[in-house]
């Protein structure tokens, strides 16, 4: 049976204060930009549908970005490159991309909610992580369709551009049909080169280039 998650206790009112969640997509993929998202939700605008961004199919996502945008009090959208992701490493680039996310909303708030168990640095408010908070606190849930519908845009121009990859197939996600293509494809500089099977294929290629310098 199903463990049902304990509903969110906010520590301070939304509707009287201030308060802003935030999440990211993007984590797992091979490539392209970690994206996160801002929101401060209207209290007398409420959104019916919100919830994790990965429950939610392609069209309810997109439908509910619309909403999200018309009737939050503000959002922000923030990231990091696959160069900072290498830099910084995948945790710290979504955290940043947070930051960023927050720091584009251009609203001050009292407090913000952190999907996870981790928050960003360097923020003037008040942080509190809640661990899958993109199913229990509207504001993620809200910053999570942002992030993902925004991260999946980047993927299907991605994908116009290098159709041969399939970007819009697997989203950058390490598929059988992703790791099967990249063997015979470049490695293109929209990839994460510090992940494992894109380390390993380039470290691959560079064996290969001294086999046949040798022969």
């Amino acid at each position: 049976m199903k463990k049902e998650l304990e509903p969110w206790i906010y520590p301070i009112d939304p509707k009287t204060h201030l308060v802003c969640g935030t999440d990211e997509a993007g984590r797992g993929p091979l490539m392209g930009n970690v994206v996160a998202a801002c929101v401060i939700l209207d209290p007398n605008k409420p959104i019916e549908g919100l919830n994790d961004s990965k429950k939610l199919s392609e069209k309810k996502r997109a439908a509910l970005e619309i909403v999200i945008k018309e009737r939050a009090l503000a959002y922000g959208i923030g990231q990091c490159t696959p160069e900072e992701i290498d830099s910084l490493n995948i945790l710290h680039a979504s955290l940043e991309a947070m930051r960023r996310a927050y720091l584009n909303m251009h609203k001050d708030c009292e407090l913000m909610l952190v999907d996870g168990n981790k928050t960003p640095s360097d923020l003037p408010l008040a942080m509190q992580a809640v661990v899958k908070g993109d199913a229990r606190v509207p504001e993620i849930a809200a910053a999570s369709i942002l992030a993902k519908v925004e991260r999946d845009r980047q993927m299907m121009e991605l994908d116009k551009l290098y159709p041969e990859y399939q970007f819009a197939k697997h989203k950058g996600y390490p598929t059988a049909l992703h790791l099967e293509l990249l063997q015979s494809l470049p490695v293109l500089s929209c990839y994460r080169r510090s992940f494992g099977p894109v380390k390993r294929h380039l470290q691959s290629l560079g064996a290969d280039m001294e086999n046949e310098q040798d022969l």
